[in-house]
């Protein structure tokens, strides 16, 4: 079979992944597929998944590639792995992903458990925008051998194999060595990976429109080991030292890529990491004020809600038209001036 029917009735259809251990899971999986069938929306629901879900009215589809092609949308009930799960369907069938998010940060997800109600809505009323999220490929070869070849939407990291051992690595930016390093690994990120693996690490955080790679050391023993921003036209590598013979005094490493998709790395082996051919599209709702983070909130405010930063204080920029002093003294002036004529 080479697809699904957008819909058996030729009307519209979602695929729905979901995190079926979690009870609170399948609580909103449950309420997401009554609530757009109620819409008239058709939903797919996986074969692994759907003993679980228990739900008569969604159609059950194979875990293929397949399983998202035609749908209009891939809802997503879970945390950030779930959604990474799940954009192993969506990218290919280039459909995008939206999720609920039911984990502890869920910077990939839309919408929070107590904005389910606003985000079927905005489903069904087709009230939402698609944007492209920038991926990496990757690929692996040791002595001129693919090894194999693979992609990340947020990270792809070398990290050593065994614990008691640091791994020995050459990076390289666009075919010149940087630097030789001991250390525990080295993420490979985008932008939307730089609040993942790399925020971890100790790399910046980039918002996701920025077009970049990032490239940040895990406990590196050199003097020189900061995180880096580099082009997104960039080749970055990393070789893990051996000798000729295949013998070496260091250890082997592991490529994962999103935690999910991993290459075992011997002594010489070769990891090279460029910008994806295919990103994965995410639907963006309109903003609606939820509970914790708003729907469809700005980037900026989406940090402040996962991670509680302290705001208090902050007055922001009056509506006062485009003479409003933009600099704090000139806004100190001009508030002063206010006040003596009040």
């Amino acid at each position: 079979m080479t697809g699904w029917p957008a819909a058996t009735s030729g009307g519209r259809t979602v695929l729905l992944v979901a995190h079926t251990g979690r009870p609170q899971a399948l609580r909103v999986s449950r309420a997401l597929i009554g609530q757009l069938s109620e819409h008239g929306i058709a939903v797919r629901v996986l074969e692994p998944e759907a003993a679980e879900l228990s739900c008569s009215e969604a159609e059950v589809v194979p875990v293929s590639p397949a399983a998202a092609v035609g749908a209009e949308v891939v809802l997503v009930a879970g945390g950030d792995g779930t959604l990474l799960r799940a954009a192993e369907l969506a990218r290919p069938a280039r459909v995008p992903l939206l999720g609920v998010n039911l984990g502890h940060i869920g910077f990939l997800a839309e919408a929070e458990p107590e904005d389910l109600s606003a985000a079927v809505a905005g489903l069904a009323a087709r009230k939402y925008s698609v944007e492209q999220r920038m991926t990496v490929d990757v690929t692996v070869r040791n002595n001129g051998t693919q090894l194999g070849a693979t992609w990340a939407l947020n990270e792809a990291s070398v990290e050593k194999a065994a614990r008691e051992r640091m791994v020995d690595l050459v990076i390289e930016v666009d075919g010149r060595p940087l630097s030789r390093w001991g250390c525990d690994g080295v993420v490979f990120a985008t932008p939307t990976g730089s609040t993942a693996y790399a925020f971890s690490a100790g790399g910046p955080v980039v918002w996701p429109e920025v077009e970049a790679l990032l490239m940040v050391p895990i406990s590196a023993h050199a003097l020189f080991a900061r995180p880096m921003v580099v082009s997104p036209q960039s080749v970055l590598a990393a070789e893990v030292i051996g000798v000729a013979g295949g013998q070496s005094d260091t250890a082997g490493a592991v490529l994962w890529c999103d935690g999910r998709r991993m290459v075992e790395l011997p002594p010489g082996s070769r990891v090279e990491v460029r910008r994806g051919n295919l990103p994965v599209l995410l639907a963006r709702l309109p903003a609606v004020t939820g509970a914790q983070a708003p729907v469809g909130a700005p980037f900026t405010d989406r940090l402040v809600a996962k991670f509680g930063l302290p705001v208090t204080g902050w007055r922001g920029r009056p509506d006062r038209g485009a003479d409003w002093p933009s600099d704090s003294a000139a806004r100190q002036e001009a508030d002063e001036e206010s006040s003596g004529h009040a």
